[in-house]
């Protein structure tokens, strides 16, 4: 079988306007439920993609660790290659592809840091292990696989039980502007229905597939 030969029937559901809720957020609260329910692996798991300030883009999966009416929140090194993108273009992507249920989610937006409370609140209720690790790991610089080890030993034995969280790491929370759920359906005619910011209100439209 080539690459070409590769294919797959999408048959497992429909996805109509009449059934989508009022906001984004809303009906990707409702769609994450059922992935959760499904038992789709990693159901949280999602890629972001940046542009940095030359126009590069690059994407890398992180994980969604907190969703309200204010947007969709993840954790990392604001020195990593990420944050600097972030820095230099706060705009962002996020994709959601839950196979099982032949579905994916888009979410495009604004990205800006959260607050001091909340990345300390994530940090504190991370094993002591990815606390330690945050400190040790200069996440994107090149490092030895020794030298890692090491600085994680030298953090191990000088921050005890209880560290406190890096002031290099910490949250962000991506505010949509334009989300995109998309059904798999027979013969390649998905659904794919938009919701669009626009004046403070969120449109629907239907994409053609």
């Amino acid at each position: 079988m080539t690459l070409a030969d590769l294919r797959k029937k999408y048959e497992k559901d429909v996805l109509l306007e009449s059934s989508l809720a009022a906001t984004p957020l809303e009906q990707f609260s409702k769609w994450f439920d059922e992935a959760m329910q499904a038992n789709v692996p990693e159901p949280n798991a999602m890629t972001l993609a940046t542009v940095d300030g030359n126009g590069r883009p690059s994407a890398r999966i992180v994980l969604l660790k907190g969703l309200d009416e204010r947007g969709v929140v993840f954790f990392t090194n604001y020195e990593s290659h990420k944050g600097q993108d972030l820095a230099a273009n706060p705009h962002a992507s996020l994709l959601f592809f839950w196979q099982p249920m032949e579905r994916q989610v888009r979410i495009e937006g604004i990205v800006e840091k959260t607050s001091g409370a909340e990345s300390d609140a994530y940090y504190d209720s991370r094993p002591l292990g990815s606390r330690i690790g945050a400190w040790a790991s200069p996440q994107s610089q090149p490092i030895t696989r020794e030298d890692l080890e090491k600085r994680n030993q030298e953090f191990t034995a000088s921050l005890g039980q209880a560290p406190s969280r890096p002031p290099h790491w910490g949250g962000y929370r991506l505010k949509p502007d334009y989300v995109e759920f998309w059904q798999g359906r027979p013969s390649r005619l998905h659904d794919r229905l938009a919701y669009t910011l626009d004046g403070g209100q969120w449109k629907l439209s239907r994409l053609a597939p």
